[in-house]
This record gives structure tokens, sequence and C-alpha cells, in this order.
């Protein structure tokens, strides 16, 4: 009897790990990379091309929507109410910030893949935010993740909910206080889910921590004080040597956490301030990079590493050339690429050996802040413009393919599955597919 359980459990488990692969359930998608390894979207379109539809979301919102099954989800936050005195923009060194002067309507939204007709639309909750955003982000920075199951929308300051996919119930909530965000500029780090725990980092000019949920009951599995400033890097979980660790890039450390635990397996030093882009990992190979007073982005080997790792052998290499600040570095087909600082110079580099391979500048695009994505041997990669080039990886290095012109203004990351393109923008989603 306990044989056939546990078989059952394993089944279930590598079915659902099967179905995470086919959709794109998280910020970075199913393998944290911006690999979509099933989906075959096009590479042609425009306002009268490949477009099945188009809708326009309420309110503001740059996280990555996230897809399950039939459904694509997204968050925003909605102002309402009358015009208020801005809230006070008075952290040290506030600059270029949007006044907040509504009250916010959080919400998350479930639309249907095939029309883009809202499925359900929850409120979760109503307030006037103790401080802005940066004028480049939004009140709704932060992507979702679902395991088809349970949504969960992340808000910062505002809270962490859990929803059922299915109708938006609400089915735990958690507030973990009020953020203090380095320049008043926003919060924005994703929260990441493996089996039953859900992971939240949150870095800030106060007391740091990085917990983690269980994703049934919100209750805390454990909590850990972290020695660090504001981030808005999302962390992703790799599986090594039969262990799960979670890894956080951080201004002073990037770290591995034992997601168990939450014991530091290894940390090291070397990263800028300001850490915005996610780190990635293939094959024991850990990357995370930097761009802000300086440059940097290091390949780390997780076999061995234990304790302070910084300038030892597991640093397999560094660079700090044209390394990424706003948009994560991407791995795809066995390479590794990234954007210089947030501008239109994209790097094709060995994520073994950091070796670099070719260089290459993306012509008519320009303010990139979307990450760019990959699926069925093509990258994607989308500017502030509503322009999206579409390129061909091979050894010789990269060809354009496409470039792509919506009216719109894309921010959020791109998200794929099957034979489809989704693509927000600041006031519509997209639908791209070649039968629209």
């Amino acid at each position: 009897m306990r044989i056939s359980l546990a078989l059952f459990l394993l089944t279930n488990a590598i079915s659902a790990q099967a179905d995470a692969s086919q959709f794109w359930p998280q910020w970075r998608g199913p393998l944290f990379t911006g690999e979509a390894p099933h989906a075959k979207p096009p590479i042609e379109w425009n306002e009268q091309k490949n477009i099945r539809w188009k809708v326009e979301l309420p309110g503001h919102g740059h996280g990555t929507p996230v897809i399950w099954g039939d459904r694509i989800f997204v968050t925003a936050a909605i102002p309402f109410g009358d015009e208020l005195d801005p809230v006070p923009d008075n952290a040290p060194g506030a600059h270029d910030n949007k006044p907040v002067t509504r009250k916010q309507r959080y919400v998350a939204i479930a639309l249907s893949r095939k029309d883009g007709n809202v499925l359900w639309q929850q409120t979760l909750v109503e307030l006037l935010p103790h401080s802005g955003a940066h004028g480049s982000g939004s009140l709704a920075s932060a992507s979702p993740v679902t395991d088809g199951e349970t949504l969960f929308a992340a808000f910062g300051s505002q809270g962490l909910f859990a929803l059922n996919a299915e109708d938006g119930e609400l089915i735990w909530k958690k507030d973990f206080g009020d953020m203090t965000v380095k320049h008043g500029h926003g919060e924005g780090s994703s929260p990441v889910l493996h089996g039953d725990r859900i992971a939240v980092v949150w870095d800030h000019e106060e007391d740091s921590f990085l917990v983690v949920l269980n994703k049934k009951t919100g209750e805390e599995v454990w909590r850990k004080q972290r020695d660090e400033m504001t981030s808005w890097a999302s962390p992703i979980v790799v599986e090594h040597n039969g262990k799960s660790q979670l890894i956080v890039s951080g201004t002073k450390r990037i770290r591995g956490y034992d997601l168990d635990d939450g014991a530091v397996i290894w940390e090291c030093g070397g990263m800028s301030q300001n850490i915005v882009a996610s780190p990635v990992h293939l094959d024991g190979i850990v990357i995370a990079g930097s761009s802000y007073e300086k440059r940097a982005m290091f390949g780390i080997k997780l076999a061995g590493a234990k304790g302070d790792i910084s300038g030892t052998e597991n640093v397999l290499w560094s660079t700090r050339r044209s390394t990424p600040y706003v948009p994560s570095p991407l791995l795809y087909d066995g390479w590794l690429y990234f954007l210089a600082h947030y501008q239109n110079v994209l790097s094709q580099m060995r994520p073994e050996t950091g070796t670099p391979h070719n260089r290459f500048r993306l012509g008519p695009l320009y303010n990139i802040y979307a990450s760019p994505v990959a699926a069925n041997g093509h990258i994607y990669v989308s500017d502030l413009d509503g322009m999206t080039m579409v390129l061909k990886p091979g050894e010789e290095g990269l060809e354009q393919i496409a470039v792509n012109q919506l009216d719109e203004v894309f921010s959020a990351s791109a998200a794929l599955a099957d034979g489809e393109i989704y693509l927000r923008g600041a006031r519509y989603l997209y639908c791209i597919a070649a039968d629209g």
C-alpha cells in the first residue's frame, strides 16, 4: 500500500513538472532562464498581422503575465477616488519618481487565452500606498506565479495573496510590513514557487530578510535575516546534488540557501549596488550580473561551493564588460545572452567559461527594460518604443530575422506558450499568434 501511494505521488509530481514546462508559470518562464522549451510563436507581426486578440487592461502593471492551461494571469494597480495631496517622496536621494495622488485598487485578473475575455477579476486590497515608484516603473511590478491550481499575486508592501486559479477566490494572504526602498523607486522582486514552498526576498533599506512559506496555508516555514540593502532581483531555485538551493542576488553577496531550512550554503561578493537582474543556472553553474556604479558578472560553480567562495576556484569567470542592469540574462541552447545595462547591445557568451563569442547591436531598439526570451530557435527582445526584434542564434553569431512594431510601450517581459507570444504593454495585453 505504501509503495502504491509513493508511486502515485511520484507520478503526480512528474506530471506536474511536465505540465509546467508547457506553459509560462512564473517570472523568466518554466526553467528560470527565459526559454519556453515547447513554444513555437510567430516571428512577424504588426497591428494588422498575427494579432489573435488585443485587450485593454485596467490600471498599470509591469509584471510578466503567467500562463497555465487555457488561462493567462496578470496583476495591476488601479487608481481610484479623488485626487489627494501627493504621498511625500522623502526617501534619501529620491529622484525621477511618479507622485502618488490617488488610492490604488490592487487586483489579479484571469483571462482566456482563446479570446482575451476576462474570466475573473479579484480586488485584493484598496489603499493609499505609503510610497510611489520610479517613473519607469509601476505600483504592480512583481510578476505573479502559479502551479495551475493556485495563483500567487505579490504586491510587496501591500501583501502576498494566494488565490484559487479557477475562480479567483482568496485562499490566504500575508502582510510583511512596509518596505523602505532606496531612492523611493518602488518594489519589484517576484516570489518563486518550488514544490510546496513559496519564497519572498525582502531586501530594502531597513531590516532585510528572506522568507519561505507553505504554499497551501501561508504559514512561515523559515525566515532568515539578510545583511543587504535594496534590490529588485527575483530569486531562483536550483536542484544540485539532490538538494534544492534558493539562489538570491544581492549587493553584498550572491547567496545559495538550503530551501529546507534556510542555511546559507555559499556566498560570493563583488556585485554592484541596485541589483535588478535575476540570476540564471545551467548544469551546475550559476550566473549573476549587475550594472550600476560598477559592472560585475560572475559564473559560479556549485560543485564544492561552501562558505565564502569569493576569489576562489568556484568563481569560474568574471567580466566587467556590457553587464546587465534592468533586463535579466537569457540562457538558450547552451549560450548565455545579456543586454548591456538596459541598452541595445546584446552579448553572446559561453556560460561555462565566460568566453565572449559575439556582441550584436540591436539596430532601432532603444531603452530595453523587458528581459529577452527565446523559443523554437529564436530570441525575442522588446523595447519601450513597442518594437520587438527577432534574432536567430548560431555558432556564427546572431542574425536579425524581423523587427515588429506595435503601438505600445513594453516594460514587462514577454510570456511564451504553444504557438503564442504574449506582450503586456502600458495599456494593452496582446496575444500574438500565426492564426491572428
